[in-house]
């Protein structure tokens, strides 16, 4: 068989194909159009049920917050800061983490903003936004805060 006795059978079945669907618009139009409306929910349940399997999915990337224990010393971290020189907010009352303008340094001045690497000893945990253990209360060990007892997101605590 030719090219183009395949192309003439294709044209052929496909005339049959839309001549058939055209009789049953005409004697039958409501199965003809349940019929586009039955693929169109087909599809649309299709597109709507999502992934499926997500252990395939790559895992959330960002530091972790490790499970801290009370009584233990570890070091204050900036998760969020490629600079090692940047600091590690701390404040008075757990949860009253507020916003600050980095060019400004008043606020840097004091406990309120300890570098990376100060030591510090977990004394307890405060829940936050539903997560369980947001903000840990620790004691500073080093510099000229020690022993000031202050809380930071669990985040900073490494």
């Amino acid at each position: 068989m030719s090219n183009e006795e395949k192309v003439a059978a294709a044209k052929q079945a496909l005339g049959k194909a839309v001549d058939a669907l055209l009789e049953l618009k005409r004697e039958k139009p409501k199965v003809f159009y349940g019929g586009f409306a039955g693929i169109a929910l087909v599809l649309l349940i299709m597109m709507m049920s999502g992934g499926g399997d997500t252990s395939t999915s790559s895992p959330a990337t960002g530091p972790a917050v490790k499970n801290l224990e009370i009584g233990k010393r570890y070091v204050l971290k900036n998760p969020n800061s490629y600079d090692p020189t940047a600091g590690v907010r701390l404040v008075i009352t757990p949860g009253s983490m507020p916003a600050y303008d980095d060019t400004e340094k008043a606020d840097r001045s004091g406990c309120n903003n300890l570098p990376q690497g100060t030591a510090v000893t977990v004394k307890g945990f405060y829940d936050a936004y539903g997560k369980k253990n947001s903000f840990v209360n620790v004691q500073i060990e080093d510099g000229e805060c020690k022993g000031r007892s202050m809380w930071t997101l669990a985040i900073n605590v490494q």
